[in-house]
């Protein structure tokens, strides 16, 4: 089983069974609330009959078309309506299958572009510590998370990190954007001073780190990396796999923050977590510097047998009209403060130290165990499974961020289950 404890696992299996709106049916019929939209990627719930029959006439239709000097129109009126709500700036679409494959396609098109437009030692790629950007090489490469790096010997050459901006001594329990630690972004000059900047083709960041478990960027922290990556003429790549798609009350996080990068890297919540499929945004300069050479040339030796699958631009499009209708890309914003309040309530109880907020995502994160580092976080999470909640664990920190058609009163209740999980814990 994937990133988990397979041993443990086995000795009390969690299983779900069934799954409807906010909540997940375990197989012993217990009603679960769903506080993590899946693994980040239901954001319109679960069950929604639009797609399964968008999903349905698909198959029925065109099961699948060649991707390799062959297209269908599916992929091209999904890409157009995807480029119709991205970043102003962003409106080339390259599909991919999931996040993973969107980071290692944006590096790869960083590194061709540099090499096609006549900066080939433009090789070096940076990413940041407690990054994650999937479990391809290149995504493990910049990632900047030690466990998943440790048992794997052979990473890219060539790649570097910047700082993290975790900094709980200074910026606990802050509430939304963190006051300290815009400054950290000057980490990449260190970087430059070492390497050389004409090294370097790219940094990528996920604009809120949500895999280590919710850490948003102090204010000001992404405007000094954009200026930064302007300065030395290095590419920007934000990793919104988590962030995209009304995560934060926008389309985007770069539409949150007012930061527009080069590439951005997206996957679930593109078909509301149904069909596997994400997409990379790119500029146009991107993308033009790419357009060169014979015109029987291919111009990015990349793609993938299954890249704009039909079926799941079906899903793709099915979602996004959902997403349009129900005005789900903008909505977490009018419950931002409901949901900041809600979470700052558990401020106080037994070993919590720190909370955190942007938008609708959100950890608590409490003190581990003397040599049993996130143990303590584990007990939280099957506590609350146990009684009816779902969240994510990242060592002693829990992050939960729901479905977008969340309620405050789905809000007060994985609230008082997470409170009443801690208290037992303790």
């Amino acid at each position: 089983m994937p990133f988990t404890a397979n041993r443990q696992f086995k000795e009390t299996p969690r299983l779900f069974a069934s799954a409807e709106g906010m909540y997940y049916t375990s197989v012993d019929g217990r009603k679960v609330i769903d506080g993590s939209a899946g693994l980040w990627c239901v954001n319109a719930g679960h069950g929604r009959k639009q797609i399964a029959a968008a999903v349905e006439r698909q198959l029925t239709t065109l099961d699948f078309a060649p991707s390799f000097q062959m297209g269908h129109p599916l992929a091209f009126d999904f890409a157009e309506r995807l480029a119709a709500i991205a970043p102003k700036g962003l409106d080339r679409v390259f599909f991919t299958n999931s996040g993973s494959e969107s980071v290692d396609t944006a590096l790869k098109i960083a590194l061709a572009y540099h090499r096609a437009t006549g900066q080939p030692t433009r090789t070096r790629l940076i990413g940041r510590e407690r990054g994650y950007h999937g479990v391809g090489f290149g995504g493990m490469s910049v990632g900047g998370m030690v466990a998943n790096r440790r048992a794997f010997a052979t990473h890219l050459p060539g790649v570097d990190h910047i700082r993290h901006t975790h900094d709980l001594a200074r910026n606990a329990f802050s509430k939304d954007l963190p006051a300290h630690g815009a400054e950290l972004a000057d980490d990449l000059e260190r970087l430059v001073a070492l390497h050389g900047a004409e090294t370097i083709a790219a940094v990528i960041v996920e604009p809120v780190p949500g895999s280590t478990a919710v850490l948003p960027p102090p204010q000001g922290y992404l405007q000094r990396l954009r200026e930064l990556c302007d300065k030395h003429g290095i590419l920007l790549i934000f990793d919104e796999v988590i962030t995209g798609f009304g995560r934060l009350g926008t389309p985007f996080a770069a539409d949150y923050f007012g930061v527009t990068p080069d590439l951005m890297t997206t996957a679930k919540g593109i078909t509301n977590g149904t069909i596997p499929c994400g997409a990379v945004f790119a500029s146009r300069k991107i993308y033009d510097g790419l357009m060169t050479g014979p015109e029987s040339q291919i111009e990015l030796f990349h793609g993938y047998t299954y890249s704009a699958h039909p079926v799941a631009c079906a899903a793709g499009l099915a979602t996004l009209d959902i997403y349009k209708d129900e005005g789900l890309l903008t909505r977490g914003a009018s419950l931002a403060e409901y949901w900041r309040d809600a979470l700052h309530q558990l401020k106080g109880l037994p070993n919590v130290i720190d909370i955190r907020n942007v938008g609708l995502m959100g950890a608590v994160e409490v003190a581990s165990r003397k040599g049993a580092i996130g143990a303590r976080g584990y007990d939280v999470m099957v506590d609350c499974f146990n009684r009816g909640l779902y969240l994510r664990q990242s060592g002693d920190s829990v992050a939960m961020s729901p479905p977008l058609i969340v309620e405050r009163s789905h809000i007060d209740e994985m609230v008082s289950i997470l409170g009443d999980a801690i208290k037992r814990v303790a």
